[in-house]
């Protein structure tokens, strides 16, 4: 008789916390210089924009809200710095939308080098909870090269004092800028899980038409990482991520049509996230049942990865096949664990 050996284990991705989060974009507001990398108009399709209407515009957003808890966060720029006037405009509005059945969660987003004590302290105070950080990477060759500001050590202690004010952190990272290989993201992805950030987002660096990036990339002296090498490399920082307990929210740019139509070259594709999710599965799978006695002879895995096993176009599928995973033994449940039988 043939033996049977089960095997059943937890997915590593964090619950992720289901909140209704209002975005407000102010592009290139507070920001000192561009950087070489962006063009936040073509990013958030707000061109002509003034300060005074995005309030305007808030206002209206949060007075249409009709009950139930929700969180609002100002992306975009660089809200520490703008004036102090401007910032106390912004969070005062939002108090008052503030309270167990409306704003419960405040978050913004600024630059390492345009954080200190005193203004975080200030921002804890005004209702915000999380700050994220424009960090990029934590290379201070690769900062210098994309004109930055600051280097590896602003960078890292700028997320140390969001730590000490009693705030939650958030990590923005931008694999692939000027000098920026895989060996070096994946210093990044190190430094940044001895952090301990809450939340972090991926957006491999592509080339927008107009940016000082695509000058460099016009002259031949830069060339954007392939989509294949992006997907591996954030598919692989995904799942390390995930065993740390960090949630990755974003992975890759928004489709915004503005955006589309600008960007000369680079590893954007629709379906980025999945295939950097996909690939985090995949390996996953092959780390559990690496060492196992038997073959696959059955897998249950949630129905949420129904979309995720095989790959964008099936390319997890002839590693799958390797270990023993093939379309005829794949369940879907509606557990929230994966579980495996193995024959001897």
């Amino acid at each position: 008789m043939t033996k049977i050996f089960s095997h059943r284990f937890p997915h590593p991705e964090p619950v992720q916390k289901r909140l209704k989060l209002l975005p407000v974009f102010l592009p290139f507001a507070g920001c000192p210089s561009r950087c070489i990398f962006c063009d936040q108009h073509a990013q958030t399709g707000l061109g002509g924009f003034r300060l005074e209407d995005a309030l305007e515009a808030l206002h209206d957003r949060l007075a249409r809200e009709d009950g139930g808890a929700f969180g609002l966060g100002f992306f975009g720029g660089t809200f520490t710095g703008l004036s102090l006037a401007w910032q106390d405009r912004f969070l005062e509005l939002a108090s008052r939308f503030a309270g167990p059945g409306g704003l419960i969660h405040l978050r913004v987003s600024t630059r390492p080098d345009r954080v200190d004590a005193e203004s975080l302290r200030r921002l804890r105070g005004s209702g915000v909870s999380m700050i994220e950080l424009g960090v990029q990477s934590f290379s201070s060759s690769v900062l210098a090269s994309s004109g930055r500001g600051y280097d590896a050590a602003v960078a890292a202690g700028a997320c140390a004092m969001v730590r000490e004010a009693g705030l939650e952190l958030g990590i923005q990272l931008l694999p692939g800028l000027p000098g920026h290989d895989a060996p070096l993201w994946r210093e990044d992805v190190r430094r940044t899980l001895a952090l301990g950030p809450d939340v972090v987002r991926i957006y491999p660096c592509v080339v927008v038409r107009g940016t000082g990036l695509a000058d460099l990339y016009n002259r031949g002296e830069y060339a954007p990482w392939p989509l294949e090498t992006a997907v591996e490399e954030s598919g692989r920082a995904l799942l390390d991520f995930w065993k740390a307990g960090v949630r990755v929210i974003r992975l890759g740019l928004a489709g915004e049509p503005g955006l589309l139509e600008r960007i000369l070259a680079g590893p954007w594709h629709p379906a980025f996230g999945n295939m950097a999710r996909s690939l985090a599965l995949r390996l996953f799978l092959e780390e559990q049942l690496s060492g196992l006695p038997g073959r696959v002879s059955r897998i249950f895995l949630p129905s949420r990865f129904g979309g995720e096993l095989w790959g964008h176009g099936r390319d997890n599928a002839e590693a799958l096949a390797r270990l023993g995973i093939v379309r005829e033994n794949v369940n879907f449940w509606s557990e929230t664990d994966i579980a495996v039988e193995l024959e001897e």
